[in-house]
């Protein structure tokens, strides 16, 4: 099996289309076409990573953040650590793919694995993520409709939600006149013609677009198939940025804030000051999420959990909602035994006969310090 077919089968669930427009997952370093050995996951790569990645002769590493996240004017390998970690990867023949906010964004991705780690029920967006999607119409001659119609439900047109093969069709008349240079498949050059046509219209995701209208141009019968493409702002169903559900049972803030630290071994957490409140709906965002703060109280969360939450951002929560900083690392790494997991089961189908691991070498760059005042 190529590299290639495995991050095709990562995209399927997380596809770059979905990314932060500043960000960028996909290929780092390295070839699509090898032939992979075995594969390992990581949050950051370090050359402790690529060292792991050689003795267990993994070629693909998958990390979530990017290894190059700006813009490279110089590889210089004498005293850049990008630059060596680069030629390492080359001289090992490694490929580097990340996942990154578009694994965020994905359903069961980042965020929704936070959720069920805290034993959320009910798991939804947080908020959905709005204007990825088109309307494609396309006007068919009543025998060809369902070719065209396989044609684009092959190529991932018309889900709605957990429903496949959606469309929309209606009757009524096409004309044209072809040109002397025309090669009509129905009709005589030169002559006004009026054919019983379908309206066929599907919903598709708009980085699919292109690919969706090469299928149907293979399939239609027409030389110059008339379509449409509109732009539609339905907010998406399957993706979005962070998640909400509720704990089965209210808890306590101390009660919540011990079940937090418990689920992401985590030796402290900063976080605002009490609500007064049991704690019931739960809202989270792995990693950078806090300008998601407004939109969680607005669904009536109790509370908040993510990372990097800058300090005035505390004085928005105040009151409202018990707003939780639990560690970028702890809120990301809760994914990897899904990615795994849903890797293995596309080695299984094909019986394919290659390693997954999650690297040994996950640790947080951020320590807590836990200062503990002793009397005399």
């Amino acid at each position: 099996m190529k590299i290639n077919e495995i991050l095709k089968h990562i995209e399927d669930w997380a596809p770059p289309g979905i990314a932060w427009d500043k960000d960028n997952p996909g290929i780092q370093v390295g070839s699509a076409e090898a032939r992979a050995r075995n594969v390992l996951i990581c949050l950051d790569l370090t050359r402790e990573i690529v060292k792991e990645a050689v003795l267990n002769k993994c070629n693909l590493i998958i990390s979530h953040h990017p290894l190059i996240f700006n813009p490279i004017r110089k590889i210089q390998i004498s005293d850049d650590p990008t630059s060596q970690l680069i030629e390492l990867l080359i001289k090992n023949n490694i490929t580097l793919y990340s996942a990154h906010t578009n694994l965020d964004f994905s359903k069961n991705g980042v965020s929704f694995q936070l959720a069920k780690t805290l034993g959320l029920k009910n798991i939804s967006f947080l908020k959905a993520l709005g204007e990825k999607l088109v309307k494609l119409v396309v006007f068919v001659p009543e025998d060809s409709v369902e070719k065209v119609s396989e044609a684009l439900f092959s190529c991932g047109a018309g889900i709605i939600g957990e429903y496949t093969g959606c469309s929309f069709k209606t009757r009524g008349k096409g004309t044209f006149r072809p040109s002397e240079s025309a090669n009509p498949a129905i009709g005589k050059r030169g002559k006004f013609e009026e054919v019983n046509e379908i309206r066929l219209e599907v919903v598709a995701n708009s980085w699919q677009v292109m690919g969706i209208v090469d299928a149907m141009r293979d399939a239609h019968p027409y030389e110059e198939p008339a379509y449409d493409i509109y732009p539609i702002r339905n907010p998406s169903t399957e993706f979005g940025f962070g998640a909400i559900g509720e704990l089965e049972e209210g808890k306590s803030e101390n009660e919540f804030l011990d079940l937090v630290c418990a689920k992401l071994n985590a030796n402290g957490l900063k976080f605002s000051p009490s609500i007064g409140r049991q704690i019931r709906k739960v809202a989270v965002c792995g990693g950078s999420g806090s300008e998601l703060l407004d939109q969680a109280i607005a669904c009536g969360a109790d509370a908040f959990l993510t990372a990097d939450v800058r300090y005035h951002t505390y004085f928005d929560a105040l009151g409202k909602i018990l707003l939780i900083d639990g560690g970028h690392f702890e809120t990301e790494v809760l994914v990897f035994p899904e990615l795994k997991r849903y890797i293995q089961k596309f080695f299984k189908r094909d019986k394919i006969s290659v390693k997954v691991l999650i690297s040994k070498h996950l640790h947080s760059p951020v320590k807590v310090y836990n200062y503990s005042k002793r009397s005399k």
